[in-house]
C-alpha cells in the first residue's frame, strides 16, 4: 500500500482550517494543522510534509516566512499560498520565493484540490528523479562504497533506508572501513544533499579551539577575538554536521554538545543569547564508546543522543569476497591517476590479498593498490609488486569475527573458508576440525 501523502494547512482564521482539514482527509491525505507561522514551522521540522498549504496574511510570521523556511529546509516539499487579499505584487513575491501556486479567498473545494494534487504530482516527479539520479551515482561515483558481501550490502541497504531522514546517525568501525564514505552516502541521498555538510575531526584540535570552531564566538570574547566568528553549527544550518572522532570530545564539550542535540540551540562564546540552528548530526568513531561510558571517559546521555541509529562499518577482514572486486576498482582508479599502463592483477597476487589481516582496511588496500600500480615494470601486478610484509604472513588471530547481522549461510562460508586456510587448503584436516565429513566439505565447497 503507497503511503498518505501529508499536507501540512496553516491558517489563523480556525474554522477556515478545520473546513480545509475535513476536505483534504475526505480526499485520502495525511492532514497536519498548524493555526500560525510559528505552529507551521515547529510541525515542519518535526515531520515529513509533501505539501504546505498556507495562509500570506498572519500576525508574528506570515506565509512569505513559512515558504522560505521550506524552501531552506525541505526543499522538495511543495508550497500553495491562500490570501484574502490576493494581489498581483504578493502572488509575484511568492512564485518568485519558490510557491508552487497562489490562490485567493474564499477558497473553492475545484481549485485547492486541483492546485494540491498538481504540487504533490509534481513532488512525485522531484522525487524520482532524484531516486534515479541516485541509482546512477552508486554505478559512477567513486567514492560509493564498493562490494557485494552480504556484510557491506546490509550497510548500503540501511543508509538507503535512513537518509532520506533526520535520525541522529552513530557511524562505528575501524579505522579506514569507510566510515566518512557512509556519511556522504547519507548526506548525497537525503533532502539536504544540495544544503551545507560540514566534517568535523574531534580528534584534530585542542579543547579550547574545537570549543571555538563548532559554536563561534562574539567580538571580544577572548584575547584575540577581534570580530565575530561563526562555528560549524551556524555554518551548517539546515544542513548536515559530521563530527569525525567523536569518542575524542572532552567532558566539557560533550555537555554543549548534548544541549544542541536536546534543544537544537547553542551560544556563541561571550554570548548570553541563544541561536537556534536546524541541523542533522552525524557522528563517527573508531572507540569502543561502551567502554568509554564504564570508564566515565564518555557521557552516556550524549551516547544515547548520538545513537539513535547505529551503522557498524565491517572491517575489510570480515568481507574478504569484497578485496578482488575493491583490488580492480583501485587499479582503475590509480592507473588513470598515475597515467600508467597496466592489464591487471594476476591471481596469485589476489590470493596473496585476500590471505592477508588488513588491519588498516580499506584504506591500506588503496595504498598497496597504489604502490604496486606505480612500482610496476611489466603491466600486469603480480606479487614480486606487493609489499614483502603481505607475501611473509605474519601469525593469525585463531578467532573469527563474525558481523551481526550476517546470514547463517555467510557464516557457515567464512567458517569453512577460514578452516581451509588455517589448514593449508587440506580438506581431510579441516572437515575433522569442523566435525564433519570430507564428503560435506567438497559439497559446501
Amino acid at each position: 500500500m503507497e503511503k498518505k501523502h501529508q499536507i501540512l494547512l496553516v491558517d489563523d482564521e480556525i474554522a477556515h482550517l478545520e473546513t480545509l482539514k475535513r476536505l483534504f482527509e475526505k480526499e485520502g491525505y495525511g492532514v497536519f494543522c498548524a493555526d500560525g507561522g510559528k505552529a507551521a514551522i515547529s510541525l515542519i521540522r518535526e515531520n515529513r510534509i509533501n505539501l504546505v498549504i498556507t495562509d500570506l496574511m498572519m500576525p508574528e510570521i506570515d506565509g512569505i516566512e513559512v515558504l522560505k523556511f521550506v524552501q531552506k529546509t525541505r526543499p522538495q516539499t511543495e508550497t500553495i499560498l491562500m490570501s484574502a487579499f490576493g494581489t498581483v505584487e504578493r502572488a509575484v513575491e511568492g512564485m518568485k520565493e519558490g510557491a508552487y501556486d497562489f490562490v485567493t479567498k474564499p477558497i473553492k473545494r475545484a481549485t485547492i484540490v486541483k492546485a494540491a494534487r498538481q504540487a504533490l504530482d509534481r513532488h512525485a516527479l522531484v522525487a524520482e528523479n532524484k531516486k534515479l539520479r541516485e541509482q546512477i551515482a552508486e554505478l559512477t561515483d567513486e567514492r560509493a562504497i564498493i562490494g557485494q558481501s552480504n556484510s557491506i550490502r546490509s550497510v548500503l541497504d540501511l543508509v538507503k533506508q535512513v537518509a532520506d531522514t533526520d535520525v541522529t546517525v552513530l557511524i562505528t568501525g575501524e579505522s579506514g572501513t569507510g566510515k566518512e564514505l557512509v556519511a556522504r552516502m547519507l548526506v548525497e541521498r537525503s533532502e539536504r544533499a544540495h544544503e551545507s555538510f560540514i566534517t568535523v575531526n574531534c580528534a584534530a584540535l585542542p579543547e579550547s579551539i574545537l570549543e571555538s570552531e563548532l559554536f563561534g564566538f562574539e567580538k571580544g570574547a577572548f584575547t584575540g577575538a577581534s570580530q565575530a566568528k561563526i562555528g560549524k553549527f551556524e555554518a551548517a544550518d539546515g544542513g548536515t554536521l559530521f563530527l569525525d572522532e567523536i569518542g575524542e570530545l572532552s567532558p566539557s564539550i560533550q555537555v554543549k554538545l548534548l544541549r544542541v542535540l536536546q534543544e537544537q540551540e547553542f551560544y556563541r562564546l561571550g554570548s548570553t543569547r541563544p541561536t537556534k540552528i536546524n541541523v542533522r548530526i552525524l557522528a563517527a568513531t573508531n572507540r569502543d564508546l561502551d567502554e568509554d561510558i564504564r570508564t566515565g571517559n564518555f557521557r552516556e546521555d550524549l551516547y544515547y543522543r548520538l545513537n539513535v541509529l547505529k551503522i557498524q562499518v565491517p572491517t575489510l577482514r570480515n568481507r574478504r569476497s569484497d578485496i578482488p572486486i575493491l583490488a580492480d576498482h583501485f587499479l582503475n582508479k590509480m592507473r588513470e591517476k598515475n597515467r600508467r599502463s597496466i592489464s591487471g592483477i594476476t591471481g596469485e597476487a589476489i590470493n596473496q590479498l585476500c590471505d592477508y589481516m588488513w588491519p588498516g582496511n580499506v584504506r591500506e588496500l588503496e595504498n598497496v593498490i597504489e604502490r604496486a600500480v606505480v612500482l610496476d615494470k611489466d603491466g600486469v601486478i603480480g606479487s614480486d609488486d606487493l609489499p614483502d610484509h603481505l607475501s611473509h604472513r605474519k601469525e593469525e588471530k585463531s578467532i573469527l569475527e563474525i558481523q551481526i547481522g550476517s546470514s547463517l549461510e555467510d557464516i557457515e562460508r567464512q567458517v569453512i573458508h577460514e578452516t581451509l586456510r588455517a589448514t593449508k587448503g587440506d580438506k581431510t584436516e579441516a572437515a575433522k576440525i569442523l566435525g564433519i565429513t570430507a564428503r560435506t566439505i567438497y559439497r559446501k565447497i
